[in-house]
């Protein structure tokens, strides 16, 4: 399925708020759409929970996210696993366990020492435990959580969406795809398979597959039908299979309208770090939004930016302390969803500002 014709952001959106998870006319009868723009539980409820587990996950479901966010990485025997990094020693007790697995490698032509997935087996990986990645975030939960299997987190957005009676999407990000296919661990063929087994191949499903590569969505549009999202970074820097590939081609010329019409050929959307759509100067002041919004849709391309969050050092001096007020003007400025860490306060936000746009 090629992309070479945009599609409206608005037709898309609205078909992925009427989609229900399950297949059986009884049960798709009872999903609820969910309401634009979209709430996505970056890593689950991460500001509470330690990312990436189910727990995380659940809190976020029943906080009013739509989708569940889970990072792929793979194990040493094939299995896709949810990490924000093939390195673990940050989010797991890896190092006490594992403490003679430790390596130093290349990875996207960086340096790295640590303990990484594709060095430990599945049920190696269910011997270790979460713990939260960042110091002045609760650590209370430390020790206590396993890290799931792409699988099993498939599995907790299909029970909650019969439970609750509305579509609980997944959004998964393919991680080091140039890295993990040169070690002979693809994440495209197990993913796809994933999906497939559980029905969620389709153009309708609730489900986003991203990455910020761009020849692995590519090679995805060709074996998938559902939708898939160009991540983005900051201007300056590249896709890592450009590097690879020597094109110097940076994100910067990835958001030109050129550039997205490009990406429209391939993708659904595109998942910009936020500072793309409004910039920010010295001191955490703001500068002027762009055009980024409104050239996206003009691709036909939605646009789900990344990260928010609650915390005084990620907010703009604008803001005021608010990150509510972070929201709104994102709202305002059209994006059809977001990342957040704090699912309840992002949820929160949206209704606030869909209460104040209809009085």
């Amino acid at each position: 399925m090629f992309r070479d014709t945009p599609v409206s952001a608005t037709i898309l959106l609205a078909a992925l708020a009427l989609t229900p998870v399950l297949h059986a006319p009884e049960a798709a009868a009872e999903m609820k759409p969910a309401a634009a723009p979209l709430i996505i539980g970056h890593r689950g409820a991460s500001g509470y929970r330690p990312e990436h587990t189910l727990e995380s996950y659940s809190l976020a479901i029943v906080q009013g996210a739509d989708f569940i966010e889970p990072d792929l990485v793979a194990t040493r025997d094939g299995v896709l696993i949810a990490r924000h990094e093939n390195e673990i020693s940050g989010t797991t007790d890896v190092a006490e366990k594992f403490p003679d697995r430790k390596r130093i490698k290349m990875i996207d032509g960086q340096q790295v020492t640590g303990w990484f997935t594709e060095d430990l087996t599945l049920a190696e990986i269910k011997m270790l435990r979460a713990k939260e990645r960042l110091d002045f975030r609760d650590q209370s939960h430390n020790g206590k959580f396993e890290v799931p299997t792409f699988e099993e987190v498939i599995d907790l957005a299909l029970a909650k969406s019969r439970e609750t009676g509305r579509a609980i999407g997944i959004y998964p990000e393919t991680k080091h795809p140039t890295y993990l296919d040169s070690i002979g661990l693809s994440l495209e063929e197990p993913l796809v398979a994933a999906l497939r087994a559980k029905g969620l191949d389709r153009a309708d499903a609730p489900v986003f597959i991203q990455s910020f590569e761009t020849a692995n969505l590519k090679q995805l549009n060709g074996m998938t039908a559902v939708k898939l999202v160009q991540l983005m970074e900051a201007a300056d820097r590249q896709p890592y299979d450009f590097v690879v590939a020597g094109d110097e081609r940076t994100y910067g010329d990835l958001v030109t309208p050129q550039g997205l019409r490009e990406i429209a050929t391939y993708a659904d959307g595109i998942g910009p770090y936020k500072r793309l759509i409004v910039p920010e100067g010295e001191n955490k002041a703001l500068k002027s939004p762009t055009n980024l919004v409104a050239d996206a849709h003009a691709a036909g391309l939605l646009v789900h930016p990344y990260t928010f969050r609650n915390e005084a050092q990620y907010l703009a001096r604008d803001y005021g302390g608010d990150p509510a007020a972070e929201y709104r003007q994102f709202f305002e400025l059209g994006v059809d969803g977001l990342f957040s860490d704090f699912p309840d306060t992002a949820v929160a936000a949206r209704e606030a500002w869909r209460k104040a746009v209809t009085q």
